[in-house]
């Protein structure tokens, strides 16, 4: 039995697999549990392996990769045109073994472990900054309650709530007041466990020699240098820097036919998480911009006063995406172009 191309369904337990020799009859269709997984294909020739990219597949697109298989990592939304009749796991399968064929697929580039590492901080760190965020919002609500108005922020809440409890006249009760220094001291411990991510953060730019390279570049930042590691890594996924912009979701979303081009909003598709990073990269970089006078800074000025600072904002991370890819793909430092004679000529 000779498989050229294997489709396999990921689960937790029970897997599906699919496979057609370099004709496309069908030679394999099986069903395998966990355990049985690796073993079996260590029996099998090397061949292409196709899964979706879902909870483990970085894990297992790894393993299969030591086993001398070449495996492919696909997004769902593309495979999900592949299947025939109805859904079930043989149907994703045989869905997963055609779409990974096909020459014009593209795929998402599989993570190593230690990318794997970087995304837990990253993925970790938002999920207290999400609780840090709902606690505040509890506490501001509960004070209104009690006609207790603080200013929206975790900054005016850190600085009111010391305040609040050592007010004796605000007519607080004692249980309310007893609850609401729970929630300050879950407050603070919060903002501890998140500055310790923050270390961490830190200390992973600090080690990887790719990321001083990328923050050379305006409004990057050690949060996106690692984010864009842990995402891509050396990005030799994507064959050019567009490619890695409207993968990030960067590039406008499009609604054309017959001849009529129609550009709307960007597609705000793949890594939400990379995307707002850059983003918000680019407000903070726009700030700063118009006491600038090299080309790239007159550019977006220009766009900025046209468009306004969210459109110049997006222009900006799309524009700082390529650049990132191209000092990731070709190990370069970041060369930002010189300011014209002109420009230099007016501000001596």
């Amino acid at each position: 039995m000779k498989v050229a191309t294997l489709g396999i369904d990921l689960a937790k337990n029970i897997f599906r697999i699919h496979g057609v020799n370099d004709r496309g009859a069908v030679v394999l269709r099986k069903q395998l549990s966990r355990k049985q997984m690796l073993p079996f294909l260590a029996r099998l020739e090397p061949c292409l392996v196709g899964m979706e990219a879902c909870a483990g597949a970085h894990y297992w697109a790894r393993q299969i990769q030591k086993l001398g298989h070449t495996a492919r990592l696909m997004s769902p939304h593309f495979v999900t045109a592949y299947r025939k009749n109805q859904k079930n796991d043989g149907n994703d399968a045989e869905a997963i073994c055609e779409a990974v064929g096909r020459p014009s697929m593209r795929f998402v580039p599989i993570k190593s472990a230690s990318q794997q590492d970087i995304q837990a901080v990253h993925r970790i760190r938002f999920q207290l900054i999400k609780w840090r965020t709902a606690l505040a919002n509890k506490v501001r609500g509960l004070l209104g309650e009690y006609g207790i108005v603080v200013a929206q922020g975790i900054a005016p809440l850190r600085r009111e709530l010391p305040l609040i409890l050592d007010d004796e006249e605000n007519q607080l009760s004692g249980l309310f007041r007893e609850m609401l220094g729970e929630m300050a001291e879950r407050l603070k411990l919060l903002d501890q466990r998140i500055r310790q991510y923050d270390a961490r953060v830190e200390r992973v730019f600090g080690q990887d020699e790719r990321c001083p390279r990328l923050a050379q570049v305006e409004g990057v930042g050690p949060l996106v240098a690692t984010a864009l590691i842990a995402a891509v890594g050396n990005a030799h996924e994507f064959k050019n820097g567009r490619e890695l912009s409207a993968w990030l979701g960067l590039v406008p979303r499009q609604h054309s036919s017959g001849g009529r081009n129609v550009l709307l909003g960007i597609s705000k598709r793949g890594d939400r998480y990379l995307r707002t990073l850059l983003i918000h990269g680019a407000r903070s970089a726009i700030r700063v911009v118009e006491r600038r006078r090299d080309p790239r800074s007159l550019a977006i000025s220009r766009l900025k006063a046209r468009r306004g600072s969210n459109v110049a904002a997006v222009a900006l991370a799309n524009h700082n995406a390529r650049v990132l890819w191209a000092l990731l793909k070709k190990g370069e430092d970041y060369r930002p172009r010189a300011a014209r004679r002109t420009d230099v000529a007016q501000n001596g």
